[in-house]
């Protein structure tokens, strides 16, 4: 495995380094069901229902999960290391707390994905749709969001340190007590902040990202705007 180095950004923002996940030759996951700490190396898991399931404290080195079901999963200190994680799917997906290091998820479709307090580096989201991502108290450094949509994620008293958003939709995103450093936001194709406008230092956005959230600004300082 290698990752891309972080490039200069534009406008004095340090890019992200991305993932360069190459997986060896993998061996079908031959189990019933995930166990708690388990280790998984060199594993595929194609598409397989590991709904409820319980895999607390698990590692996972040089894996794909292609297609599996993951609803109310239970993931919470979990180790994703080189890894692949597309087409996944699930509601209530619990990956509290976990490592995320040199991941790709892909395609994605989740809703109310527990992420909090998880530690995200070198983690590429590419496509998909995630609703409701609770990342409150999580240190994402090195991550890019692209082409995918978020909808209502929770940054909540998170640090994000080198994050980009390429191509993608920030739907009433919270960033209530966040910190923010070489945050890029100007490709996000839509973005509306529904709290913490006022975490914002640190991060960099397009003149007409400024325009569309003027009354969030003004109402954040206490002005108000009168014609």
């Amino acid at each position: 495995m290698t990752s891309a180095k972080a490039g200069p950004g534009r406008g004095g923002v340090k890019g992200a380094r991305r993932p360069q996940v190459r997986l060896p030759a993998l061996e079908e996951f031959g189990g019933a069901e995930l166990e708690p700490d388990g280790d998984y190396d060199g594993l595929e898991f194609r598409e397989r229902d590991l709904a409820g399931q319980e895999g607390g404290g698990a590692r996972f080195m040089d894996c794909a999960l292609r297609g599996c079901a993951l609803d109310g999963t239970g993931l919470r200190h979990a180790r994703f290391l080189d890894s692949v994680l597309a087409g996944v799917t699930g509601v209530g997906t619990d990956l509290a707390e976990s490592t995320l290091r040199d991941v790709e998820l892909t395609e994605a479709r989740l809703g109310g994905t527990q992420l909090y307090g998880a530690v995200l580096e070198r983690v590429l989201v590419r496509g998909g749709k995630i609703d409701y991502l609770n990342l409150r108290q999580a240190r994402l450094k090195d991550v890019v969001f692209e082409g995918c949509v978020l909808v209502e994620p929770d940054f909540g008293g998170a640090r994000l340190e080198r994050v980009e958003f390429v191509d993608c939709a920030l739907r009433s995103a919270d960033f209530t007590a966040a910190t923010l450093k070489d945050t890029d936001l100007r490709g996000a194709t839509e973005l509306s902040v529904a709290g913490g406008v006022d975490r914002l230092a640190g991060a960099v956005i397009s003149t007409g990202q400024l325009m569309d959230l003027a009354p969030v600004f003004a109402a954040a300082l206490g002005v108000r705007v009168e014609d």
